[in-house]
């Protein structure tokens, strides 16, 4: 395992249980985030360094005086505040990312992981999507994650830079960030448990192919550990299972018989989670290193709501 990692985005929500998996494992781990993130998941860190991505100077004297062997970079706006600010989006997601990966290569820093998205391929495609389906994303958010994935590709192919990357589908998490478009079902889960009616913004047969955040965290820990000689493909699709807004209402009100909600056909969200596909191939993984996701659905419900319940 390694000795030192750096977690860009260290201190959120999917960047503190990836260091802590790390720190288990006895990695000394160095959270890079924005002030005002830190909370009491910072103590057992090795170092907190707090900062913006667009800070070029700090970024580059944090991998000088650490000297992380991994750099796991999470730090991303997310696709509802993507919307909301493309150009901003488009400096911290793709032009900073892209400065980090050049100072790791000048540092000669290695593996270097980027978490990329299913939503690079853009919508209307048949399920399963292969690796090589063209990707042509409608939102910016997607865009730069294309960006990102090209840059490292050709610093890999160029100068053999060691670039691993996932491309996660929708994430489900107990702890769902009020900036993603796609974290209704947590919220929905947290309102039912409150005894609070929901307004789901989908239609009811509106789903797409899902992750719950444990098996997000633990393929992160399993790409960037896994010897690079195995890994056949520049980045991986990951999948689970997929389940409509009704089978979300239907597995909620079996756990909360009081919980009622509305759909929303036709929203943004609606229009952007109805056209994903439904499933993503994620051959590759299974067979270069072994991937092969924990939780279905209802075990993915069940500790969604063992979560709200303890909020209460």
């Amino acid at each position: 395992m390694f000795k030192t990692a750096l977690v860009t985005g260290g201190n959120g929500n999917l960047g503190r249980l990836v260091a802590q998996q790390l720190e288990d494992l006895g990695t000394q781990v160095v959270s890079f985030d924005l002030p005002g993130s830190e909370g009491p998941h910072c103590e057992p860190r090795h170092a907190v360094v707090l900062g913006d991505m667009q800070d070029h100077h700090l970024l580059g004297n944090t991998i000088i005086a650490h000297k992380p062997d991994v750099v796991i970079h999470l730090a991303s706006m997310l696709s509802g505040s993507s919307e909301a600010n493309p150009e901003l989006a488009w400096e911290v997601n793709a032009s900073s990312s892209i400065r980090l990966m050049r100072l790791c290569l000048e540092q000669n820093i290695g593996p270097f992981f980027f978490a990329s998205t299913t939503a690079t391929y853009g919508p209307d495609l048949t399920s399963p999507v292969a690796l090589s389906t063209p990707q042509w994303p409608e939102n910016i958010y997607g865009a730069t994650k294309v960006a990102v994935e090209r840059m490292g590709v050709y610093l890999k192919l160029t100068h053999g830079f060691d670039f691993r990357c996932l491309r996660f589908p929708m994430v489900l998490s107990p702890s769902a960030p009020a900036g993603a478009m796609t974290a209704y079902p947590s919220h929905a889960i947290a309102a039912a448990a409150r005894g609070d009616d929901f307004v789901m913004p989908v239609a009811p047969e509106t789903g797409m192919s899902t992750l719950y955040l444990n098996d997000v965290t633990r393929s992160i820990v399993e790409i960037c550990s896994a010897q690079r000689a195995a890994l056949t493909q520049h980045a991986y699709n990951l999948h689970s299972y997929m389940f409509t807004a009704q089978d979300l209402v239907a597995a909620i009100q079996s756990r909360f018989p009081a919980f009622t909600c509305t759909f929303t056909p036709g929203s943004p969200t609606d229009d952007l989670v109805l056209r994903w596909p439904d499933v993503f191939d994620d051959s590759a993984a299974r067979a270069d290193w072994g991937w092969s996701p924990h939780y279905d659905f209802d075990a993915t419900i069940e500790a969604l709501v063992q979560f709200a319940t303890t909020q209460r």
